[in-house]
């Protein structure tokens, strides 16, 4: 074998290339691939317990370094364990590497109990797959994901075992990095130059993606300030800035009556790198589609494209004036009484540090809790983009690699909390700066209201047994001690208050137990 076998070219190349974090749970095939991570230069190594885990953290690395971490997972059935998390990545349109190891080509033919068809399951959720082909390609093949990544994709390349322990080829240089795509929007900038004039027009800017941050997010303010047009965000944006000096955005609502209400009127929807909006769900008699009857649909940018620059562009364009944004004051708190949602919000709003960065999987309090960080000091909000329950405590895990200086709070609701629990783990090894609030309502609530939607008011008590969580109830400060992580269990507003407050003063990971009132 050579000193510099296949594994370590490929990730000297990756590093090379500006990716320098691995999110890894790696079995035999990929072991000389973690070696070779240690052989890197600069390159961190972060193990996770899960495959969940891995892909939900490179998702938040991604969405707050804005470039792309690699992944390490385990063969077909490695992978399949990551694809609920890399759904929700993909629909975030975070920029991501997997390296997915495979059997040596000389053993594929055996059918190995672990044989199964990855090209086939990387497919399913991502946008660049690439089987290497021998050790002397895999450098440069590591370069060509990075450049499918750049622009906000999911790129897989799998790595037989053989192309990792061959003598490697040449480094591979490093690729220019592609950036976003600038949408090819002059017609619908005229058009709206054109509706600008229009004082009829009742028009919204749906935002999703670079919109809703920087000089996008400023951008649109300066449109609607001059206009009177509507801003609106997605119902799950990517990552969101919000708190004092930046301009408030409501989000679409999640159900779909309260999304109609908020659109009623409208007769212009400008989407902004967000797609139409429609319904999560079908429900009996009722259209899945959100956009009002009669309204006009105009494209400025689509989903992954850099539609800030637009914004700016089209800013420029109506020579919108700059926009100040006044002060918020903050949201009254109780001096204590019962935990309910509401008052944890106006609690954590009012103490938490500038450069925050949220991780909010708080489900069905979510709504209640979101409302008051209005007016708490400037931070980032990140949300769940796919649906697919379990992103919010990796999610929080890769946004604090990337961001080692920034406090991360996750809000995280308990029922999704249990499908990857295992990132606690991660952060107490990695000693990571991370506030988890367990919303302990010990219910899976949002199943409770989607079975009314569907028109089931009185339940057979056998169908509500199954929607409940406290037949045993978890001990969640037990489960995060076990897993390296303090924690302590709140039932009132005044013990909360000091618990978190607690956390935002002290570094590394710690966990808040919040028993809310469900009556």
């Amino acid at each position: 074998m050579s000193d510099e076998n296949g594994a370590d070219a490929l990730l000297k190349s990756l590093s090379g290339a500006g990716v320098d974090v691995c999110f890894a749970n790696p079995g035999t095939s990929e072991l000389l691939l973690l070696d070779a991570m240690q052989k890197a230069g600069d390159f961190r190594a972060v193990l996770c317990l899960f495959e969940g885990v891995v892909s939900g953290a490179a998702d938040g690395y991604g969405r707050m370094a804005e470039k792309p971490a690699a992944t390490l997972l385990h063969l077909g059935s490695g992978f399949s364990n990551s694809m609920a998390n890399l759904h929700n990545a993909k629909r975030a349109r975070s920029p991501m590497v997997n390296l997915i190891g495979e059997h040596a080509y000389s053993h594929q033919s055996l059918d190995a109990p672990l044989a199964s068809d990855i090209v086939g399951h990387a497919k399913l959720t991502s946008d660049w797959v690439k089987v290497a082909a021998s050790s002397k390609t895999l450098p440069q093949d590591g370069v060509e994901a990075v450049v499918a990544a750049s622009r906000g994709r999911i790129a897989n390349l799998i790595v037989p075992a053989d192309c990792a322990w061959d003598e490697g080829g040449p480094v591979a240089e490093a690729p220019e990095q592609a950036g976003l795509r600038l949408p090819a929007s002059a017609a619908v900038a005229d058009e709206l130059i054109a509706l600008a004039r229009d004082e009829t027009a009742n028009a919204v800017l749906f935002l999703g993606g670079n919109a809703l941050r920087g000089p996008g997010l400023e951008a649109a303010a300066r449109v609607a300030a001059l206009t009177g047009w509507r801003l609106i965000s997605e119902v799950f944006p990517a990552r969101l800035e919000r708190g004092q000096g930046r301009t408030v955005v409501p989000r679409l609502p999640y159900f779909g009556a309260q999304a109609e209400a908020m659109l009623a009127g409208t007769t212009h929807l400008v989407l902004c790198g967000a797609p139409a909006p429609v319904t999560f769900f079908a429900y009996p008699n009722a259209s899945g589609e959100l956009t009002p009857a009669g309204c006009e649909t105009l494209m400025l940018g689509r989903p992954g494209e850099d539609v800030g620059a637009a914004l700016v562009a089209l800013a420029d364009q109506l020579d919108a004036p700059a926009v100040s944004v006044a002060e918020r004051a903050p949201a009254a708190q109780p001096a204590d009484g019962p935990l309910t949602p509401k008052a944890m919000g106006s609690v954590m709003a009012a103490s938490t540090p500038a450069g925050l960065i949220v991780s909010d999987e708080a489900n069905t309090c979510g709504a209640l809790i979101s409302p008051f960080f209005d007016a708490a000091l400037p931070h980032d909000w990140m949300t769940l983009t796919g649906g697919a329950i379990g992103q919010g405590l990796p999610l929080a895990t890769g946004a604090a690699v990337a961001c080692p200086d920034r406090k991360v709070l996750a809000l995280q609701a308990d029922g999704s909390a249990m499908y990857t629990n295992q990132a606690l783990w991660t952060m107490a090894r990695e000693q990571l700066d991370i506030c988890v609030v367990i919303l302990a309502n010990h219910n899976y609530a949002i199943l409770h209201h989607e079975l009314g939607r569907l028109g089931v008011t009185d339940p057979d008590p056998r169908t509500s047994a199954l929607l409940t969580l406290d037949q045993p109830r978890i001990d969640w400060v037990g489960l995060a001690n076990s897993q390296g992580v303090r924690g302590v269990s709140c039932d009132t507003v005044a013990a909360f208050r000091e618990a978190f407050q607690s956390a935002m003063r002290q570094r590394g990971p710690f966990l808040i137990e919040a028993c809310l009132r469900t009556a």
